[in-house]
């Protein structure tokens, strides 16, 4: 008879191909956020020059990258939340 402990144990065994997706969510959303610090910093830098159409510029960047990082790292959580 398998136990419910068994059975948790046996799940929380990841394949080496989910291990890999969760090591690219990782990734993928490391890289966005410091894509997105990258153009924050860079905002600043055009505001405290005074040119603030640049730094809206950056701005916009800066959020796009972060609603990427944003999705990676939700799906992170689907793939964690899969496993228990």
């Amino acid at each position: 008879m398998t136990t419910t402990t068994e059975i948790k144990d046996e799940q929380k065994i990841a394949s080496p191909a989910d291990n890999q997706k969760g090591i690219e969510n990782h990734k993928k959303a490391a890289k966005h956020h410091e894509d997105a610090a990258k153009h924050h910093i860079e905002a600043a830098k055009h505001h405290e020059a005074g040119n603030h159409e640049k730094a809206c510029e950056s701005t916009v960047k800066a959020h796009g990258h972060h609603a990427m990082a944003s999705e990676a790292q939700r799906e992170d959580v689907k793939h964690h939340a899969l496993k228990s």
